[in-house]
């Protein structure tokens, strides 16, 4: 690779730094793609940049091609992954512009600059970078910026048994957690306050430091916490409640940490292991520590006693 060849990777990757993305998209080969997409070859000027419609794979021969870089063909849908996708999701590019109907799985797809990032990366290196530059980010963003709007438009609502709501991050568990604080606590602890959530993104989602104050718990902020923690209102208990998609329920060595970690004078502990549904919860049943309770979200009006000499009660 010549010097020129060099340098004008060097300085799409310092536009793509300048636009606010992370290090995966900012690298050599997402300098390449976004130089592709511009058809800009080592030895023309930005102002010389356009804006073909270009598949990944006919990115993949310009690179070759003018930057002499070759790519094995296996790494296409790498390209496409870590580079065009959020080019894509950032408001860089565009997918199928000539046809949005296209199936995205269409051997014909094609992604095209979009006409703001065309005209500043013809920008680049006049003087009219830094004004064209925040105009794009204006009215643009970063991906960080739209990632995070997706994240928000994807948050899951729980409203609490006060009547408030929290916001819950997708994914993970935390559709199981709705279920609890919306289907469980209205049948098993009803009225009960809520003194603890754990969010997939954000520990600790709910957390009532006053109460646990009060019940003499010091919680640790490295502690490995249960999904949910609610007061029974009617019975001197704490509910605890952990939610298993991915991870296992509250066995015998769980419950002991637990014991240890939520320990208090004043409250006696109760352990309820939730399933989304039964096939779920037959994968974990031999696991599953004796004197807890297990709740089904299909099954919500009822729950799974595992002996002991109380139901729904502490065993302290």
């Amino acid at each position: 690779m010549n010097y020129q060849a060099t340098q004008r990777i060097s300085e799409a990757r310092s536009i793509l730094t300048e636009l606010g993305f992370p290090p995966a998209q900012r690298n050599e080969r997402s300098a390449l793609a976004f130089l592709a997409l511009l058809d800009l070859q080592p030895d023309m000027p930005w102002t010389a940049a356009t804006t073909p419609l270009r598949g990944i794979t006919e990115m993949m021969k310009f690179m070759s091609a003018h930057y002499d870089k070759n790519y094995a063909p296996n790494t296409r849908e790498t390209v496409r992954r870590q580079t065009i996708h959020q080019f894509c999701v950032a408001g860089l590019a565009t997918m199928n512009p000539d046809d949005p109907d296209r199936p995205t799985n269409s051997g014909k797809t094609v992604y095209q600059v979009n006409g703001i990032a065309w005209t500043l990366a013809k920008a680049y290196g006049t003087d009219a970078w830094s004004e064209c530059l925040a105009t794009y980010l204006e009215r643009v963003g970063t991906l960080a910026d739209h990632l995070e709007r997706q994240r928000q438009l994807r948050r899951i609502p729980a409203r609490l048994p006060n009547g408030t709501s929290v916001d819950l991050s997708p994914g993970g568990q935390n559709p199981l957690i709705k279920e609890i604080i919306q289907g469980f606590c209205p049948r098993f602890t009803p009225g009960g306050i809520v003194w603890y959530i754990g969010d997939a993104d954000e520990k600790f989602a709910v957390y009532d430091e006053r109460a646990f104050a009060h019940a003499r718990i010091n919680v640790p902020h490295h502690g490995k916490m249960p999904d949910v923690i609610v007061e029974h209102v009617e019975e001197p208990w704490l509910v605890v409640v952990e939610a298993v998609t991915s991870h296992g329920p509250i066995d015998s060595k769980r419950r002991a940490e637990l014991d240890q970690l939520l320990q208090s004078p004043r409250l006696g502990l109760v352990y309820v292991t939730a399933f989304s549904d039964r096939a779920t919860f037959r994968q974990y049943v031999a696991d599953i520590a004796w004197e807890t309770e297990v709740w089904i979200a299909d099954s919500p009006d009822h729950l799974i006693h595992f002996d002991g000499s109380k139901f729904l009660g502490p065993y302290n």
